[in-house]
């Protein structure tokens, strides 16, 4: 594995805008297994670091790629997987990132949510519970409630205008309706021959691999968009 992080973080080196080595990282990975549940830790589990770079799920594809980004050679990238997966790089279930916006939640994140900035006016605001699921069970036990406002662009609303204000290397984020969820998948924005991509690690039966896909396309029959960039 170090070999591969190193060829990785060699080859990307080149590229100094961030959305720029999000797009050479993150297609290293194209044709990578869809592995589901590959984390290790839970409510009567000790929590593990897990560094795999053979199989992603949606969630452990964008960790990889943001940690390898932040990367400055194969030892650093357990330390900066630690700093993107957990709060305060503890590693701990109830420290694990498990919603997508709390990856822009803390002071200081280097990541921003500019779904407003994307939706230039069409964007919605919704007040969420998270982890809590309408009949008041949780999604996930041993973690707590948060309130958190949650930003969306609905997928009828995005045009031209708004696709073109998207950037390679955005994370994004497909909101989810159901009461305690912020987003059901989630991916990264690729270019390919003037169209937006989505590249994600896809759990379609016959597919279950990372691959691009044209985002309007995958977007139809869902509620939204969310998107996240990397500011430096």
């Amino acid at each position: 594995q170090t070999s591969l992080v190193e060829s990785i973080l060699q080859q990307s080196a080149v590229s100094k805008v961030p959305g720029a080595r999000i797009t050479s990282i993150s297609s290293h990975f194209l044709g990578a297994t869809y592995v589901a549940n590959s984390l290790i830790g839970g409510p009567a589990e000790a929590e593990r670091l897990v560094t795999r770079l053979d199989g992603f799920d949606c969630f452990t594809f964008l960790d990889t790629v943001e940690a390898l980004r932040r990367s400055t050679d194969a030892a650093d990238f357990p330390v900066q997987m630690m700093q993107v997966r957990y709060r305060d790089g503890m590693v701990a279930y109830e420290n694990r990132r498990h919603f997508f916006s709390d990856w822009v939640s803390d002071p200081g994140s280097l990541v921003m949510d500019v779904t407003a900035i994307v939706g230039q006016g069409r964007e919605r605001h919704v007040r969420k519970r998270l982890n809590a699921k309408q009949a008041g069970a949780l999604w996930l036990d041993g973690i707590d409630v948060v309130p958190r406002i949650i930003t969306y662009i609905p997928a009828s609303e995005l045009d031209a205008k708004q696709l073109d204000a998207l950037e390679p290397g955005d994370y994004v984020g497909v909101y989810s309706p159901l009461a305690g969820l912020d987003v059901s998948h989630t991916g990264l924005i690729v270019e390919a021959d003037g169209d937006i991509m989505l590249r994600h690690a896809s759990s379609r039966g016959g597919v279950e691999r990372i691959i691009d896909e044209e985002l309007v396309t995958y977007l139809r029959g869902t509620t939204g968009l969310i998107v996240y960039r990397v500011m430096q």
